[in-house]
């Protein structure tokens, strides 16, 4: 169940990380934020390189230039021993109003899509995680973690999960990020049908999914939904809740188990 929920930041990390079992062999893995350059704790006196944000990348048209951004952003990443980093943000510009905009590329899926893949191959070419977020229709600021994103099963398929399904196709990124929002009266991160069904059965995805951060959903619920980390803590009391309740199982546990080593051995 510990490795079910995030661990306490190491060393220059200040957003948590998973893993750190040393008695079991399993080191801590810490993570980062992004995206425009990676984000670590200013008091350390560490300075990283000011990339360009999501936006002006989109506006290159040229995933290329997205993979050399990513490659150097991943570069740095690992340099500071930090081993996921929390990005790319590929959410549709749905409202210029929409303070995080400069986080996402585009209001084109398809641009997105492509621009999206390019920087994760880019940042999966230094052997650190990338992770796709927020995982889905986050699209608004204002009651991020709990406004409820209604949409039609099209309009979601065709612009909302599109670059989602470009990336998680063409790329292979490691890890996905669950967005806090609910989606058509289901919190996403509880979602099943979106964790589940369409990420891992239509699109092959086999890689790590976690929680943003903070979330309001319940954390065992996540699980048996496909959500495998709850970050930036677990809640154990949850967990051992839902195993007494039906909601989870042993192998719920182990599949979490086993997909967080997977993304572990990957890393460099």
């Amino acid at each position: 169940m510990w490795l079910c929920g995030g661990t306490p930041n190491v060393g220059l990390a200040n957003t948590c990380g998973f893993g750190s079992m040393p008695d079991f062999g399993i080191p801590a893995v810490m993570t980062a934020d992004g995206p425009a350059g990676l984000r670590i704790r200013p008091e350390c006196g560490v300075c990283t390189t000011a990339l360009p944000c999501a936006t002006l990348v989109a506006c290159t048209w040229d995933p290329e230039a997205a993979y050399e951004g990513g490659a150097l952003g991943g570069l740095e990443v690992k340099e500071n021993n930090i081993g996921v980093w929390l990005t790319p943000a590929v959410n549709i510009h749905r409202n210029p109003l929409c303070g995080r905009n400069f986080e996402y590329y585009s209001e084109d899926p398809l641009l997105a899509g492509k621009i999206g893949a390019g920087t994760v191959k880019g940042i999966q070419s230094a052997r650190v995680a990338a992770t796709v977020k927020h995982f889905a229709l986050n699209n608004k600021e204002t009651n991020r973690l709990d406004s409820d994103s209604r949409a039609t099963e099209r309009a979601i398929r065709e612009i909302y999960l599109r670059p989602f399904e470009i990336i998680a196709k063409e790329s292979d990124p490691w890890c996905f990020m669950s967005s806090y929002n609910i989606i058509n009266g289901r919190r996403a991160s509880e979602n099943k049908e979106l964790l589940t069904d369409i990420l891992r059965g239509e699109w092959g995805y086999e890689g790590l999914v976690m929680s943003d951060w903070w979330g309001h959903g319940e954390h065992c619920v996540e699980l048996a939904a496909g959500n495998d980390i709850k970050m930036p803590v677990g809640y154990l009391e949850s967990l051992e809740m839902g195993v007494k309740e039906g909601i989870i199982c042993r192998d719920d546990l182990l599949r979490t188990a086993k997909r967080l080593m997977n993304m572990i051995l990957k890393l460099d």
